[in-house]
Order: structure tokens, then sequence, then C-alpha cells
């Protein structure tokens, strides 16, 4: 499976902790950026056949992109770096796509979603990771919880996605980006059965995932990991002192 990195967008506190960064994926932590620490699990890993990184055209000589085949230009939002990133890949082809901040990252994590993947041959394939798997190994590492009738699920660090399936990903973004200020608008886009459900903690996973494919016009999936490092990332200033914690644990 090919697989896109995306390391573009602003400069930020995060990035203002190491000189001449960019933006927080070329942040030191514990003396390698992040881009380095996610993109070296990727490159060891059996399942990966090529790595693109979207990224700032300043950053194009950085030895970090020693361990990518090719990089892109960034765009000015995340959608635009997306579909920077799947420009020319097969449409029907399964792409992995991942953030690049994931300091914890394993291969074995790596090999573990590209077969769920694959498996699940989904147009879009949604990473996530269980409560109790993460809590089980991080529980100082503090997450936004879904609470589905399965258990409570965050994001994780990638998504698997058809090519093909961007533009009608990107337009449910859209309407997502302009109902979410209101719950009429939500309810309209949703339904308010499911929103219920939802809120009450007894929406299941396969209902979400029917519910999502008909709103988006594709095949959606979950794709839970057990490993807890795939969600493992760094958002906040906050954050960088827990990685290099967590890191500091690892290696001792």
């Amino acid at each position: 499976m090919r697989c896109v990195v995306l390391a573009g967008g602003p400069h930020d506190a995060i990035a203002a902790g190491t000189p001449g960064a960019p933006n927080k994926a070329f942040a030191l932590i514990a003396g390698r950026t992040l881009l380095e620490r996610t993109l070296a699990p990727l490159r060891a890993s059996t399942g990966i056949t090529a790595i693109r990184v979207v990224a700032p055209p300043s950053a194009h000589d950085h030895p970090a992109f020693a361990l990518a085949d090719e990089i892109v230009p960034d765009g000015e939002k995340i959608r635009d770096s997306l579909r920077s990133g799947l420009a020319g890949l097969p449409p029907d082809e399964i792409v992995a796509v991942w953030t690049s901040d994931l300091p914890m990252l394993s291969t074995a994590a790596v090999d573990d979603f590209i077969a769920r993947a694959m498996e699940a041959d989904a147009d879009i394939g949604y990473g996530c990771v269980e409560y109790g798997v993460h809590v089980r190994r991080f529980p100082e590492v503090p997450h936004t919880w879904a609470r589905m009738r399965e258990g409570r699920y965050c994001g994780g660090g990638a998504i698997a996605i058809k090519p093909r399936a961007l533009p009608r990903l990107d337009a449910f973004i859209e309407r997502l980006g302009a109902a979410r200020k209101s719950p009429l608008r939500l309810a309209g886009l949703f339904g308010w059965g499911l929103l219920a459900r939802y809120a009450l903690g007894r929406l299941s996973i396969g209902e979400a995932e029917r519910r999502a494919s008909a709103i988006v016009g594709a095949t959606v999936r979950a794709i839970p990991s057990p490993f807890p490092e795939f969600a493992v990332n760094v958002d906040r200033l906050s954050d960088v002192a827990l990685a290099e914690r967590l890191l500091g644990s690892a290696n001792a």
C-alpha cells in the first residue's frame, strides 16, 4: 500500500520551540523531529510500498525527507494538502494517509493498520482506538472520546482512502462544517434518531458506518487498532513534554 504523510500546516507554538521549523512536523521531540519519528516506522513496514510527504516547499531540503520517496507541496488547509497528497494516485487503490505528529508510532501498529485497511476494502476507513486499549498503556494521555454501544473510541493517526472517494469526502466535510453549530442542520444531516442514540451511548459502530456511507455516498468503515500508540499525537504545547517523558520511559 502507498502512504501519504501530511506534514503541512502553519507555524505554531510547538514549532516555535525548534529554530527554523516551519510547522510542528519539524519540531524536535527528544532530539528527533516529529516527522522523522512518524516516517521511521512507516519506512520499516513491509506493508508500505512508497511514502509521499506533503510539506511546505521551504522545508524540502530537510534531512527527514531521506525517509520519503516523494515530496509534494502542502496547501492552505488540510483538505488542500490531502488533495495534493492523493493527486495522480490510482483512483481505486487504497492509500494510507497519516498525520505527522505520532511520536510513539511503531512498525507493528503500521503493519496492523495496513492489514486491517486492506481487509476492510472500504472507500474510506477511519482509524480509531478503544478506551480500554488506550488507558492500559497511556492513561496519562488525554483524548476526546466518542461513546458508542461497543465502548468509547478516539480517532487514530491514519485513515485509509481510495482517491476516487476524495470529492465525496470533501463535500461531506463542507456540509458538516456548515451544520456543526446548528442542531437542526445536524439533525437534517444525520437524522434525529441517530443523534439521539449517539447522545445516549446506544449508537452502534455498524449503524454509524451505514449512515456515514449513505451521507458520503461511499463505503465508510471504522478500523479499530489494538495498538494505543496509533492514537498518541502532539496537538498542544503541553503534549511536547508528555511525549518526551513517554519516549524516555520507553527507552529506559
